[in-house]
């Protein structure tokens, strides 16, 4: 998933033109001057951002797959740490154990049981959830969001590779449009290539005249929240029983797998 980020986009005087325009950023020079080999190295980190284009499909899935995977391991063991309540009846399953078989190894094995259900539970969730996405918006991203008016797709290109995808939803019910499916190259982060996807949802989403920009996400890591934030999100609710597609809700499922969904909001103007 996207991390924090430590380069801010390139403020602009005035929101870009029109749909169509890219974006150019890169690391803000300093206040030396630079020889001609810095120069060239400073090209070289630029990063373009414009709109998907076709040829693009193999690699969009590719970052979208992996972050989507990233999640596995973290919903099962540091997500754990933000459901008490589960930890808690892990640990009276623990001492049931003990008292049941009365056997100090089978005690001690049962962490790693509990532990080894997680992770299956998630795997199972989460690849049923990237099989879904992968046969909707993620199969057609032409049909599902650069056809219709209001939304759009971006990428991230670094020297000619794509290294970064967000996209744009939007919603005429309540005049909002909805960050979605922003992931970065887990070898690029670190670079403001995430920070630099959102400012891009949010000109697109002032250029359209949208009341606000919403999003919802799953987001385990610290860093992914604390980047919502940074361009302007303010947290309006959560749910700790939230349906992620994919998931049957069976009493096994629930018990060895729980998930947060945490929605955020960037008001634009008011309506």
């Amino acid at each position: 998933m996207v991390c924090e980020t430590k380069i801010v986009a390139d403020e602009h005087d005035a929101i870009p033109g029109t749909k169509k325009e890219s974006i150019m950023w890169s690391s803000p020079p300093s206040s030396a001057a630079l020889n001609p080999a810095e120069a060239k190295d400073a090209r070289n980190d630029a990063v373009f951002i414009r709109e998907f284009e076709r040829g693009d499909e193999e690699e969009v899935r590719r970052i979208f797959n992996e972050g989507i995977m990233e999640r596995i391991p973290n919903t099962a063991f540091r997500g754990l740490t933000q459901q008490p309540k589960t930890q808690f009846l892990y640990a009276l399953l623990t001492v049931m154990c003990f008292f049941v078989t009365n056997s100090v190894t089978l005690t001690c094995c049962a962490p790693l049981i509990l532990m080894s259900a997680r992770y299956y539970y998630s795997k199972k969730v989460i690849q049923n959830y990237l099989d879904c996405a992968l046969h909707t918006d993620m199969a057609d991203i032409e049909s599902y969001y650069m056809k219709p008016t209001g939304s759009c797709f971006w990428v991230a290109v670094l020297n000619g590779h794509v290294v970064g995808i967000v996209a744009a939803q939007g919603r005429e019910d309540d005049n909002t449009v909805e960050l979605r499916r922003m992931s970065v190259d887990s070898r690029y982060r670190g670079k403001g290539i995430a920070k630099a996807l959102g400012r891009r949802v949010l000109e697109f989403a002032m250029r359209n005249n949208y009341a606000a920009v919403v999003l919802g996400t799953t987001a385990v890591k610290l860093a992914a929240h604390k980047l919502y934030e940074s361009l302007g999100f303010r947290q309006t609710g959560q749910s700790e029983d939230y349906r992620l597609p994919g998931m049957s809700r069976s009493p096994l499922e629930r018990l060895f797998f729980q998930i947060r969904y945490s929605r955020y909001r960037l008001q634009l103007r008011e309506e």
